[in-house]
């Protein structure tokens, strides 16, 4: 086992989720909550990496980071480095790809919430912030646990975002899924065997969790709820 691997792989999904949860949470409200007409243009921009293959968003992304682009150059100017290539780089790579994972559950288990103590809340001249806060994440803490947990093993396990815009760089941008391409790639299928059942153990482990707390079967009924409705 690569231990310098695998605590690199913790530390990107544990951040990746992290900062996740703070994006998904007003965006999710937004999604459920919001009249706008454009909420469909960013609902869809949302979900893009679900169907954007991994080395495509990868690639945009390592262009857009690098030297020859305004934002790049932008970047480099202010912390003296790329992005590219570089373990930050992965965590804007990671944010980005594993991001329809945190908003998507978090969105149903919103406009899951009866509709009548939202307008309640409202009357009683609660805002945004307040009505996100005491009344849909009380009561969607269960869609919560499941983006986070969903957040961190998509992170886990993605490869073509790493591959693309971080390489393989031991104790920088070296994860568990580039070390399998690399134990396979050399023919060492003992460690990587491995590698590969540390990483579905992590993945048990996790959605066994979800489901002993019935938030995944919560979920499940949510999605069926939106599929019928779309």
């Amino acid at each position: 086992m690569d231990w310098q691997a695998l605590l690199l792989t913790l530390r990107l999904a544990t951040l990746t989720t992290a900062i996740l949860l703070v994006i998904a949470v007003p965006l999710a409200a937004l999604l459920a909550l919001g009249r706008s007409r454009w909420l469909s243009l960013i609902e869809a921009i949302t979900a893009l990496p679900l169907v954007l293959p991994p080395t495509v968003l990868g690639f945009f992304l390592l262009v857009l980071l690098g030297p020859r682009t305004a934002v790049g150059r932008g970047i480099i100017a202010t912390l003296g480095h790329p992005l590219a290539f570089s373990f930050s780089g992965l965590l804007v790579g990671s944010v980005i790809y594993s991001l329809p994972f945190a908003v998507q559950p978090i969105t149903a288990g919103f406009a899951a919430v009866n509709p009548a103590l939202v307008d309640a809340a409202r009357l009683l001249g609660a805002d945004m912030p307040r009505l996100v806060g005491t009344v849909l994440l009380p009561l969607a803490r269960r869609s919560i646990v499941v983006a986070a947990v969903l957040s961190f093993l998509h992170t886990i396990g993605e490869f073509g975002v790493v591959l693309m815009l971080g390489g393989d760089i031991p104790g920088a941008t070296r994860t568990l899924s580039i070390v399998l391409y690399d134990q396979v790639e050399s023919f060492h299928y003992a460690a990587a065997t491995r590698t590969a059942v540390a990483l579905l153990a992590m993945s048990i482990v996790a959605l066994v969790a979800i489901y002993a707390t019935g938030a995944g079967r919560g979920l499940g009924r949510e999605m069926a709820r939106e599929d019928r409705r779309g």
